[in-house]
């Protein structure tokens, strides 16, 4: 997400009321829907049958029918689902370009990166390769790197569409570009198609030459493009760090330090989780990192960013942007087993478990000395914490997705019972999906761990 973005977060501030549900593909069941339909009632007919025969009438056939236990959806089907609902949702009909409709309809770079993570992750290789063509085709740069805002454009008669300028819609966000260059190589790994990896190689490097830095003599995941030309300090979001990616990254691109980038990543974020940003005791560090930071170039001292938060509270508070850091730290731990990122982990949890309320749901923003920022709750949130909470604490994490999560989905319905916003829908599936233990890491080998 660009810092020109804040004020539009890519997505409802949470709580705000959900938009109308919209019937899935014009109101025409999907095939397979209607041959489960079938199904289902010829199994019942067959149920009914045996009852009445064993059960002595039609009546108790019907009442043993009936206090059977509802059919549970296994979690695979429950991810697919919401998969399936997200694209009905969110990708535009004929272009498949991800459309956040509470923005006015505009697209982000970090929008086409989630949908491509998510469709690789699916095995969903057409729906990869529309999302991925269309972002080349509108938001690729001559330098590899993508603008990161698409949308109606103001000074246009006709209404056309295009980067958004007037936005610095032109800019980068750092974070979206390692998603797709990061989905890209998981893409080349599971569908052996060498295009991938063609793609994400100068996609790779343009992130090194534009968007790392060096801060204090080490390199640094700037927030944008525009930073490096920055001398005094730079700003930075630590919930764009994915050392994950960074190791994957370093593979294909020998000639670049991402190893030196994953070591600076930890020495960083383990000074922000502690360190005091900003004046009060709301900002003092017990492990949450606030969601926008500047760093000077010269020391590496951490300053507040100044900037309003995208769902209350401050900029430094940890909330709609921090909420993604335990999932991404969550993932290096699992696949690399690194035990920097599982201290991370359990210095986070158990500030984030403390705040849940009497229905265990946990809050939209904390400040960063724990307590709650916000009196409200937010799927996002939720989907990003349960990163933390998996690795330390199992039974609050249970707790989150029982609460917060789960009832997200509704069984009959195959979908979310209600249409989420943009960025809830998204981190709804990347919380469940962790928690359910449904990412493989898909770089470690081509068809390795491919579920």
């Amino acid at each position: 997400m660009s810092v020109d973005h804040l004020d539009s977060a890519g997505g409802p501030p949470p709580g705000a009321p959900p938009l109308e549900a919209e019937p899935r593909g014009g109101g025409r069941p999907p095939r397979r829907r209607l041959l489960r339909g079938a199904a289902l009632a010829m199994a019942l007919v067959l149920v009914l049958g045996v009852a009445v025969a064993l059960a002595g009438g039609p009546r108790r056939a019907v009442e043993a029918v009936s206090a059977d236990p509802a059919l549970a959806q296994s979690d695979r089907t429950m991810l697919e689902d919401l998969w399936l609902g997200y694209r009905d949702d969110f990708l535009e009909e004929g272009s498949r370009r991800t459309v956040d409709p509470v923005d006015g309809g505009i697209t982000t770079s970090e929008g086409q990166s989630y949908t491509m993570m998510r469709a690789v992750w699916s095995d969903d290789q057409q729906t990869f390769d529309e999302s991925w063509q269309w972002a080349k085709d509108n938001l690729q740069r001559p330098d590899g790197l993508l603008s990161w805002r698409f949308g109606p454009l103001t000074d246009d008669p006709d209404g056309a569409y295009g980067v958004q300028t007037d936005r610095g819609g032109q800019n980068t966000a750092s974070d979206a570009d390692v998603d797709v260059a990061f989905a890209l190589l998981m893409a080349h790994s599971r569908w052996k198609d060498d295009r991938y990896l063609y793609d994400a190689l100068p996609l790779v490097s343009a992130i090194w030459q534009a968007e790392v830095v060096e801060v204090a003599g080490r390199p640094v995941l700037v927030a944008n493009d525009l930073e490096r030309n920055d001398t005094s300090s730079v700003l930075v979001n630590p919930s764009y760090f994915a050392p994950y990616a960074f190791r994957a990254f370093a593979h294909v691109d020998p000639e670049h330090d991402w190893d030196g980038l994953v070591d600076n990543t930890y020495t960083v974020l383990e000074q922000l989780s502690t360190e005091q940003v900003g004046d009060g005791p709301e900002a003092a560090g017990t492990g949450l990192v606030p969601d926008w930071v500047r760093l000077d170039r010269e020391t590496g001292q951490a300053l507040p960013a100044d900037l309003a938060a995208t769902s209350g509270g401050s900029g430094t508070d940890f909330g709609y942007e921090g909420l993604r850091l335990p999932w991404r730290l969550s993932l290096d731990h699992l696949w690399h087993g690194e035990p920097r990122a599982l201290a991370l982990l359990q210095q986070q949890a158990p500030v984030l478990a403390a705040a849940r309320d009497d229905a265990g749901e946990l809050p939209a923003v904390y400040q960063r000395d724990g307590q709650r920022a916000v009196d409200y709750t937010s799927v996002a949130m939720a989907g990003g914490a349960i990163g933390a909470l998996d690795a330390a604490d199992p039974s609050a994490a249970d707790e989150v997705y029982r609460t917060q999560l789960r009832p997200q989905y509704d069984a009959d319905l195959r979908r979310t019972p209600e249409r989420l916003g943009y960025y809830d829908a998204n981190w709804l599936w990347f919380g469940t999906a962790l928690h359910l233990g449904a990412l493989p890491n898909l770089n470690t080998s081509p068809g390795s761990d491919v579920p």
